[in-house]
């Protein structure tokens, strides 16, 4: 070990020492916050200036005043520290004090200073007791809720897919990003038979807490509708039906619901008010909207829609999201929009779903400086069919 580090060594403990003695002179709220030696400087300055006052004037008593530095130190200080700093500031106004006032007089005087002290400080100690109490239930408070909202952002997860679905000829890959812990979005494939599968994807209105229970529900709602027969319209009825029963006006769902056969190479969907996705055409490297055909779900007592069919070839991609992409803002207050998404989708047309996902969060997410003000979700369907197109009768 060189000189100069057995010279730094011990320079550190007796530095680390001096913090621990500064410490332990203060309440503990105080010492976890900010440089352990200012309140103590408050203090001192405060006592030394009203003992320089009190030094200056003889013809009248200035013992009132010592009760800034004793109200601050009870703020900052220990209570053995706030109390032994009365008896400092009385014993230094008895030293100031002139000398020809009676003995006894002059200890009564004391004495009535150290009683009136001492009632400050146990009233401001009592009250910074309360005040640290407090911000401990609020702190436990506030963890609780914090692991609460986890476990039910696990439990939110437990809804989205954990796989691929295995349908050849389709590569899918989603994300959802919550803006605030748990999401009101929700996004979902699985398969109906070898070569067709069911893809879906919702965004309850309003975040939070209250849009993640609908969207739940939503979920919960579509897992069981996929055992039952394949008819999308009677789908979204029965869905409609459930939703509007259980939430009230201000609490609706937008959702985009399709099923894709790889064999027939069609898409059939049903839009309810959602944003309009993506399809992007790989012949023609245009770009279309699959827009919405009726009102979003749990509006209304009945929800009539219409069935969209589209044909699709090799190469061409399906883009669903929410509108936490298009509505993502920069510091101009400019949304990222439905052209710069397109745009995106154009030139990350031939990377894989998974990496055009990840494109298109990160082109948004650079946008708003990754300061989303909306739950994201992000569903990309990429047609890599091969072998001669199958039509039933």
């Amino acid at each position: 070990m060189s000189t100069t580090t057995r010279a730094w060594m011990p320079a550190k403990s007796r530095d680390f020492r001096e913090r621990v003695l500064l410490r332990s002179l203060l309440r503990k709220d105080a010492a976890l916050n900010g440089p352990a030696w200012l309140p103590l400087a408050l203090v001192l300055g405060a006592v030394g200036a009203v003992a320089y006052a009190d030094h200056l004037v003889v013809s009248i008593s200035l013992v009132y005043l010592y009760i800034l530095p004793i109200a601050v130190g009870a703020i900052f200080l220990r209570k053995r520290v706030s109390y032994s700093l009365i008896v400092v500031c009385v014993l230094f106004h008895d030293y100031y004090s002139p000398r020809g006032i009676n003995p006894g007089l002059r200890i009564f005087h004391n004495l009535s200073a150290m009683l009136c002290f001492a009632f400050v400080v146990h009233v401001i100690q009592r009250y910074m007791q309360q005040r640290e109490a407090l911000a401990k239930t609020v702190r436990q408070q506030r963890d609780d809720l914090l692991k609460d909202v986890e476990l039910a952002a696990q439990v939110q997860r437990l809804f989205l897919p954990s796989g691929k679905p295995a349908i050849a000829g389709l590569e899918i890959a989603g994300m959802m990003h919550p803006a605030q812990g748990v999401s009101g979005d929700y996004y979902d494939y699985f398969p109906i038979d070898a070569h067709t599968t069911q893809i879906v994807i919702a965004d309850v209105a309003g975040k939070g807490v209250p849009a993640a229970l609908l969207m739940s529900a939503t979920a919960a709602a579509m897992r069981l509708e996929a055992n039952h027969d394949r008819n999308m319209l009677e789908q979204v009825e029965r869905l409609n039906t459930g939703i509007h029963s259980v939430s009230d006006s201000d609490r609706y769902v937008t959702l985009l619901v399709g099923e894709i056969d790889a064999q027939k190479r069609t898409l059939r969907y049903v839009n309810c008010g959602h944003n309009p996705a993506l399809l992007f055409r790989a012949e023609t490297g245009t770009v279309s909207l699959m827009n919405s055909s009726c009102p979003p779900i749990g509006l209304s007592p009945e929800e009539i829609c219409e069935l969209t069919l589209e044909d699709l070839m090799p190469g061409d991609v399906l883009v669903f999201y929410t509108d936490g992409v298009t509505e993502a803002e920069n510091r101009s207050v400019e949304e990222f929009g439905m052209e710069r998404l397109s745009a995106t989708v154009r030139r990350g047309s031939s990377l894989s779903a998974e990496e055009l996902m990840a494109k298109i969060y990160d082109a948004a997410a650079d946008f708003c400086s990754d300061e989303f003000d909306d739950d994201v979700t992000i569903l990309v369907v990429k047609c890599k069919f091969d072998g001669p197109l199958t039509v039933s009768s």
